[in-house]
């Protein structure tokens, strides 16, 4: 039976890792993809820069806390962002249906102003295509972004990880992706919960020109399968793991209830406007005072340490005191929260 792409392989967890091992990979590995970064760090004359690129799907387009065009800014300043890079340009392209209203377009794009100006980035480029009615889902963005790194910081990579080193989150997890779960479904209980959607290189700035940024060993947005899946990332082919504490995991009690009726693990939800950082044991208490200077690090905490014995696992120390592996997202998720 020939294979066919699924849903779950753009759920960022499992299956869309074993898509790019298995056949992005293999056709157009070179030095600078190979590293699977949320942006590629690139040498020029002037330094370190980085580039990335992404494209937004989202339904529905607007939702609880933002639309398609704050998500597309925002995510593409948070992978420079968690880079260590200082976010500065970004393209814009778009793929309209035939038939999509010309004020929502205009909305989205006021809220794509909006947010640039929000960010200090600025939209230097774009392209806009126009396919027939039926070809495609109202509207897809995609959005490219280069930023620079200072020469001074070092370099983040989870070769870094050691034994000792804390895991810090910079807020409530979960928050997207039951925002867009509540909106797409038209849920019938009410709740205030709305989307974390926030550009993240005012919270993380500072910390990356402090005396503190030779302690971070690796930074990334937990955004497609959730923190869950980042962490996996992390130790991932490792001699050592990461013992996650779920009573220290900041989950809003909105989350958990939605979460509990609708079946989902709060751990492996979308979010797009929170950081998860592994810093040295030592610095950490530093590192999260810094954090918690900053309006979208209120909510940062501890919530696990690296541990040597672990052997390349992400293991949950439950409420009651047991056990279990967090494992990478493996089937379907929330598809298109992105």
């Amino acid at each position: 039976m020939k294979k066919t792409i699924t849903l779950a392989h753009g759920n960022g967890g499992k299956l869309t890792h074993d898509l790019i091992q298995k056949s992005f990979l293999p056709l157009l590995s070179n030095e600078h993809l190979d590293s699977l970064g949320d942006s590629a760090v690139l040498d020029s004359e002037e330094g370190r820069l980085a580039f990335t690129t992404d494209s937004y799907v989202v339904n529905p387009v607007f939702f609880p806390g933002g639309d398609i065009g704050r998500l597309a800014v925002c995510g593409t300043v948070n992978d420079l962002t968690v880079m260590g890079a200082s976010p500065r340009f970004l393209s814009l392209a778009f793929i309209l249906e035939e038939g999509f209203p010309e004020e929502d377009l205009n909305r989205i794009l006021k809220s794509i102003r909006d947010t640039a100006n929000e960010a200090s980035v600025r939209i230097v480029t774009g392209d806009t295509k126009v396919v027939g009615k039926g070809s495609a889902d109202g509207i897809f963005v995609n959005t490219s972004g280069v930023g620079f790194i200072d020469p001074r910081l070092p370099a983040f990579s989870a070769d870094l990880i050691s034994p000792g080193d804390k895991v810090i989150c910079t807020g409530t997890i979960g928050d997207h992706g039951m925002a867009i779960f509540t909106a797409r479904n038209d849920f019938p209980l009410r709740s205030n919960l709305v989307s974390d959607c926030a550009p993240l290189n005012g919270l993380l700035s500072p910390l990356f020109k402090s005396d503190f940024a030779e302690s971070v060993r690796i930074v990334r947005d937990p955004t497609r399968g959730g923190l869950a899946t980042v962490l996996n990332e992390f130790v991932q082919g490792k001699p050592l793991g990461i013992m996650l504490h779920e009573e220290a995991v900041p989950v809003r009690d909105e989350v958990t209830v939605l979460c509990e009726m609708s079946g989902y693990d709060p751990l492996y939800v979308a979010n797009e406007g929170k950081a998860v950082l592994v810093v040295s044991g030592q610095s950490a208490d530093g590192i999260l005072n810094l954090l918690k200077a900053h309006p979208l690090g209120r909510d940062a905490c501890i919530v696990g340490e690296v541990d040597g014995s672990l052997d390349g696992k992400v293991i949950l120390r439950t409420r009651s005191g047991g056990k279990r592996i967090v494992d990478m997202l493996y089937g379907e998720m929330l598809p298109r929260i992105c």
